[in-house]
């Protein structure tokens, strides 16, 4: 049965305080409103993301509240290679010497069609941003979050990498495989580097990627970002650090 945020949490405000926590697809949505809520509690935030200016409306709105001052780090997850994700590594651990978190949020939405219908192009994208660029990054910073004492690693997953339903493909495949991934990096890590993995559906949310596939819907019919971030806050907290493969669903409906 999926978790859901402890009743009793209540972060406190300074509950993140010297953690380094990267986030992908932070220009916008959940990611935007991660980075933005991580940095609140008090941890440096990297932005990672495809579109620079996003990235830096972001930056502007975390040095604008007082908060520790964050890093840009542009990608375009699509075309990213093994090399790029060296080099991340790279940076950041000249940058910081570890990694206290690492949120994968950036996701491609791909073609609402069925699978007889869904064109390879159109997989071979979503399975690269979805699987294999979350694989690689995590691959390449894992000696980063096992320098840190307890990192956090979170997977965004779906209600349809649970239970596949038609019309979702390639998107579909990838949130089962995202699942898996999480579970088998969570089997290894734990015991291993005392890194923590788990996975969060966050559930039917007002973000771009809700609106695309139900553009049919009532946006105001769904939470906006901010209202599930205290899981995520959760998640990156040390109060969650004995909390290993578990998949939480962020809110009730999807």
């Amino acid at each position: 049965m999926p978790q859901r945020l402890p009743a009793d949490f209540h972060a406190n405000p300074d509950c993140l305080k010297n953690k380094v926590i990267l986030v992908t697809g932070a220009g916008d949505g959940i990611g935007r409103a991660a980075a933005i809520s991580f940095a609140r509690h008090g941890a440096t935030v990297i932005l990672l993301g495809r579109t620079t200016e996003k990235l830096e409306a972001v930056y502007d709105e975390i040095v604008a509240a007082g908060d520790p001052e964050p890093a840009i780090f542009p990608m375009n997850m699509q075309g990213a290679s093994q090399t790029d994700y060296e080099q991340l590594a790279e940076a950041l651990e000249n940058a910081f010497g570890k990694l206290d978190g690492l949120l994968h949020n950036a996701s491609l939405l791909g073609q609402r069609r069925t699978l007889a219908q869904t064109t390879l192009d159109s997989w071979q994208d979503v399975l690269q941003v979805n699987v294999t660029g979350a694989f690689l990054m995590t691959q390449a910073l894992l000696p980063l979050l096992a320098a840190a004492d307890g990192a956090s690693l979170v997977f965004t997953s779906s209600s349809v990498g649970r239970k596949g339903r038609a019309f979702w493909g390639a998107y579909s495949v990838s949130k089962f495989a995202t699942e898996a991934m999480m579970d088998i990096f969570a089997d290894e890590e734990f015991e291993l580097n005392k890194v923590r993995v788990n996975s969060i559906n966050p559930g039917a949310t007002n973000t771009v990627m809700r609106r695309t596939a139900y553009p049919g819907e009532d946006p105001g019919s769904n939470p906006d970002p901010e209202a599930i971030m205290p899981l995520y806050v959760y998640l990156m907290s040390d109060v969650s650090k004995a909390v290993n493969g578990q998949q939480f669903d962020a809110q009730p409906k999807d």
